[in-house]
């Protein structure tokens, strides 16, 4: 459905292929737009549907009908102004726009609700007589199907584009479909037992709506902070890494999300320190070109060379890295070095320290030196820890 859509509308459009970024935005500004016409046709025969019945909830839901328009309007607009090219005052561009937007597209809701539950409450105080009839059945039903299929269609576009807006949108009118829902049921209620749930179930949907705002500001909040790159994304750039056999260690990655499909991320290879380093150096170039033509990944690769053919230092790693494990099998190193002096001898690395281990980095530190210390007392440990 999604991939037909894009194909009828979008030029230039191809399902499994990687698309240009003025591609995607075309794709995000369509499904906008659907979004748009979708949600004012729906407001406006809820709307009608709640002056002829007199239901405070399905009024409520027209009103969230129409905000979601505005949202959807609030989408488009970012996806224009995401296209803007990177100048002096934004270098990496103005993707992450699209991270505001749906920070406002959850303010919205987040209103909305407020608002609904402001009336809903005042009902159920203040109740009045509802009626109902056949028409407004009908457009309560066509109202969940629609908003069932613009969840489906907007969750599978989110997918095909990484959109976090579009996936926000789909989001709500997976709530808005439930919320719905909810007021046909207290329809249902009332016409068999003559008791009027309308105040009731309008705080339901304000709840509905509310919580649906807040998981959208939630996941919004984390790619504006910024959170962890997505595992998937990480064990390709290793997998393309790995493929040359020059590349002996990966370590101390930093991936920078800045907008969708603007990805900026720095690494060491440690590669061998004897190799001819033009040689080396057209290898990292090599990855470099393809992280970005395969993954879009703006890489910058630096190059750690390492002593690969001196057995005692060799011996000594691996010694090092055993104690090390014995602390925590989580624990790993590398850039490993050793100097020889005439009272002391160090041994100098860096220790890769997962979040999740709660030691601090100075317990890290000494409880590494003591072990160390056992090996051999003349052993000083030089450690950088890197927090991965």
């Amino acid at each position: 459905m999604t991939k037909f859509f894009f194909k009828t509308f979008v030029k230039g459009y191809r399902d499994g292929e990687k698309n240009s970024p003025e591609i995607r935005r075309a794709c995000g500004s369509a499904v906008s737009i659907v979004g748009i016409i979708a949600n004012i046709l729906l407001a406006a025969f809820k709307m009608l549907a709640g002056i002829l019945s007199g239901a405070i909830s399905i009024t409520a839901d027209a009103m969230n009908n129409l905000s979601d328009a505005g949202s959807q309007v609030v989408s488009f607009i970012s996806f224009k102004i995401s296209g803007k090219p990177a100048d002096r005052d934004h270098p990496f561009g103005h993707a992450r726009i699209e991270y505001v937007a749906s920070m406002i597209v959850s303010f919205l809701v987040l209103l909305v609700g407020f608002e609904l539950m402001t009336d809903s409450v005042g009902k159920i105080f203040n109740p009045e007589p509802t009626t109902y009839n056949a028409l407004v059945i009908i457009i309560l039903v066509a109202s969940i199907a629609v908003k069932l299929w613009l969840f489906v269609f907007g969750r599978s576009a989110a997918k095909k584009i990484n959109s976090e807006v579009v996936k926000a949108a789909a989001t709500d009118s997976l709530s808005d479909a439930i919320a719905t829902s909810a007021v046909l049921a207290s329809i249902i209620i009332c016409s068999a037992t003559g008791f009027d749930t309308d105040g009731y179930m309008g705080v339901i949907v304000a709840v509905i709506v509310m919580i649906a705002g807040i998981k959208i500001l939630n996941e919004t909040k984390n790619s504006i902070l910024g959170s962890a790159p997505e595992p998937e994304l990480i064990e390709e750039i290793i997998r393309i890494t790995r493929e040359y056999p020059e590349a002996l260690g990966i370590h101390d990655m930093v991936v920078h999300n800045y907008g969708p499909g603007n990805t900026i991320a720095s690494f060491h290879v440690e590669v061998d320190g004897m190799q001819n380093v033009f040689h080396t150096h057209d290898v990292i170039d090599t990855i470099e070109k393809r992280l970005f033509s395969e993954l879009s990944v703006r890489a910058t690769v630096h190059m750690d060379p390492i002593v690969t053919d001196d057995e005692r230092v060799n011996e000594l790693r691996e010694k090092v890295l055993a104690l090390v494990k014995q602390i925590d099998e989580r624990l790993d190193l590398h850039d490993f070095r050793f100097v020889e002096g005439v009272t002391h001898s160090n041994l100098i690395f860096d220790v890769n320290v997962p979040f999740e281990i709660k030691m601090s980095d100075d317990e890290v530190k000494r409880a590494i030196s003591l072990k160390i210390s056992e090996l051999d007392p003349n052993y000083f440990a030089v450690m950088t820890v890197d927090r991965v």
